[in-house]
């Protein structure tokens, strides 16, 4: 098997003939790693890693000028997305995060949020994902479409997560408006991809915090639930093979019934200081498939190469002969993550026999 065939037999618990290696670097990671490797390509390329990521629906008006009069001040530097959502630059001690600032946080109408410029991609461009697709296919690699941050948090960063949650709780109109607007406009990016021909499509929003769920079942069967089920309905709709990873960090564990109803093949990222990447997997691994279980915020950038080699061969173990684990660290590599401990990563994925 190819790369892609390998991924996609271990995703589906239909056995691998090696541990694929996945990961994120964050900036200055990445600077280490030209430092430490002399390769001036990209690291997903040197680490042989089993996919790459097609490129998003390409707006015809991006001018995000647009956005600023919902805004008092920005900070010099700052950015705005294409949701209209600020980013401002932190501290020096901060790195690469950035402080966002909601452009509706202080909205109090209907008629100001339908007025707002919400980004057209009906009209968007999207010429270039079919020979994306087909040239990441001919490398003997998966394409895979990411556009996590799906409905949950693209309407937060635009609204406020406590003013949405507001709106959510007192079943005001606003909220109906911007979590229906946010899906309609996610599921033109998700089809574009999926019609391309992605294999895996990966979508998620972050609804778990570290040692409890962010809302409760009610308000997310009531308000999440039914709109995620419809846009993976649709597209799975287009090629019922389509592979949906979903994305939440946390604690997430009273959901994931619920995402294996909405139709979520793959669940990332299990991270061990929130959940038990055992107990999960004897609850739910007939129904899913995993991606991560190593932590980033303890083993990778705190333990040693050798605690790094256990915790990947102990959940790959856990996974069984079937697969259903890519595992890879939980999040971006942060820069406290030693070198070592990325190779370690590397060489256990290598090493590590059924």
């Amino acid at each position: 098997m190819n790369r892609r065939e390998n991924l996609l037999s271990l995703l589906k618990r239909q056995g691998y003939d090696e541990v694929p290696v996945e990961f994120l670097l964050c900036p200055d990671l990445e600077k280490l790693f030209r430092k430490k490797t002399d390769y001036i390509g990209d690291y997903m390329e040197y680490f042989n890693m089993p996919w790459k990521y097609v490129d998003d629906m390409k707006l015809i008006n991006n001018d995000t000028d647009k956005y600023l009069k919902y805004f008092d001040s920005l900070k010099p530097g700052s950015k705005i997305d294409y949701w209209g959502v600020g980013h401002e630059p932190g501290s020096e001690a901060a790195k690469h995060m950035t402080y966002m600032r909601n452009p509706l946080k202080q909205i109090t109408s209907m008629e100001e949020l339908e007025n707002y410029p919400f980004p057209d991609f009906s009209t968007a461009n999207n010429d270039h994902q079919k020979k994306q697709v087909e040239q990441i296919r001919e490398a003997g690699l998966a394409a895979v479409g990411n556009m996590q941050m799906t409905i949950w948090e693209a309407s937060w960063y635009i609204r406020g997560m406590e003013e949405l949650m507001m709106d959510m709780m007192f079943e005001d109109e606003k909220a109906v408006y911007l979590l229906d607007k946010i899906s309609e406009i996610n599921l033109i990016r998700a089809k574009s991809f999926v019609n391309a021909g992605v294999d895996i499509l990966f979508i998620g929003d972050d609804i778990g915090m570290q040692r409890s769920i962010m809302m409760s079942e009610d308000l997310y069967v009531t308000w999440l639930k039914p709109r995620l089920k419809n846009l993976i309905s649709e597209v799975k709709k287009i090629n019922k093979d389509l592979i949906v990873f979903y994305h939440s960090c946390g604690f997430i564990t009273p959901f994931i019934p619920h995402l294996i109803d909405a139709g979520v093949d793959v669940l990332n990222p299990i991270q061990p200081e929130c959940m038990d990447f055992k107990d999960i997997h004897s609850e739910f691994g007939d129904k899913l498939s995993f991606h991560g279980t190593i932590g980033t915020q303890s083993t990778m950038p705190f333990g040693t190469p050798e605690d790094v080699r256990k915790e990947v061969f102990r959940n790959l173990e856990i996974a069984g002969d079937k697969g259903g684990l890519l595992v890879a660290p939980t999040h971006l590599l942060e820069p406290e993550v030693p070198w070592e401990n990325i190779i370690a990563y590397v060489q256990a994925c290598k090493d590590f026999l059924k």
